[in-house]
């Protein structure tokens, strides 16, 4: 998930970021019946995600109902069950950086919600996920995807819908296989030009498919000095992409309001190597 951040460059210049924090779930961290255990931290470290500020929110379901899941990296949402039934697989291999399951070779039908609800995506929405669909299609991976706009969720694999908040989008990982089944994009976006969603779009359906951000070792795109965590685990690296911080990275923790929703010539060799 993402949120606004402001940093103050020198010369006077800010430079404003997006992030996949988004401060107003904090208050909705109501640890009721779901409690963040020594257990849920121990199978996270497994799972060599980011077992620091691990949250209880109310995610909202398709239906509309709301269900406690747990929001790890400010960014995935995994309820207990999810959680439970992921494994390493043989280990850890990264986009640059990815974790825990890929999903298998297939077709992804993408459903992206339309109608007149506040869970319809607006104009620059649609524009941006059609471009980001279009994005992972031009690779030839041995996955591809196939995009609807429309009311009816019958037969998606992934369900695009918009949400009241700050800018920026939350999904979560895959397990089994398969993707994760739904991307929220707020409604913040909705100011932002097609490029934007079209980045944050990529970026939400590149978890849903199992990547990690590119700067997990220090959220430098935040303007951070902070290491998400591999929990000892350690993190793979794909040959020919760097080592380091990737600045122009799609999957990286914080964007800027500038962003095209091209991938770079890294996030390209990644994808091709896991897919």
């Amino acid at each position: 998930m993402k949120t606004i951040k402001s940093i103050l460059a020198l010369s006077f210049m800010a430079l404003t970021l997006l992030s996949c924090n988004k401060d107003d779930d904090s208050n909705q961290s109501k640890q009721e019946a779901l409690k963040v255990t020594p257990d849920v931290l121990n199978k996270l470290r497994e799972l060599s995600l980011n077992s620091t500020d691990v949250q209880v929110i109310k995610n909202t379901k398709l239906d509309g109902s709301t269900e406690d899941a747990f929001l790890i990296e400010g960014c995935i949402i995994m309820t207990p069950d999810q959680l439970n039934k992921m494994n390493l697989q043989g280990g850890i291999t990264t986009e640059q950086y990815r974790t825990t399951n890929l999903v298998s070779p297939q077709t992804i039908t993408v459903v992206g919600l339309s109608g007149t609800g506040t869970s319809a995506l607006s104009t620059n929405m649609r524009a941006g996920l059609q471009a980001a669909v279009n994005r992972y299609n031009s690779l030839g991976l041995s996955i591809n995807f196939t995009l609807t706009f429309s009311s009816s969720t019958a037969g998606a694999d992934i369900v695009v819908k918009r949400q009241i908040g700050s800018a920026g989008g939350v999904a979560g990982f895959p397990s089994g296989g398969a993707p994760y089944s739904s991307v929220t994009l707020y409604s913040g976006l909705d100011t932002y030009s097609v490029g934007v969603n079209a980045h944050v779009a990529a970026h939400e359906i590149g978890h849903c498919i199992g990547l990690r951000h590119t700067d997990w070792f220090s959220r430098q795109s935040c303007g951070q000095n902070s290491n998400e965590g591999t929990a000892g685990v350690g993190a793979i690296h794909i040959p020919g992409t760097p080592t380091g911080y990737d600045a122009t990275s799609y999957m990286r923790a914080c964007f800027s309001s500038s962003e095209t929703g091209a991938f770079n010539s890294n996030d390209v060799t990644a994808l091709n190597y896991l897919y």
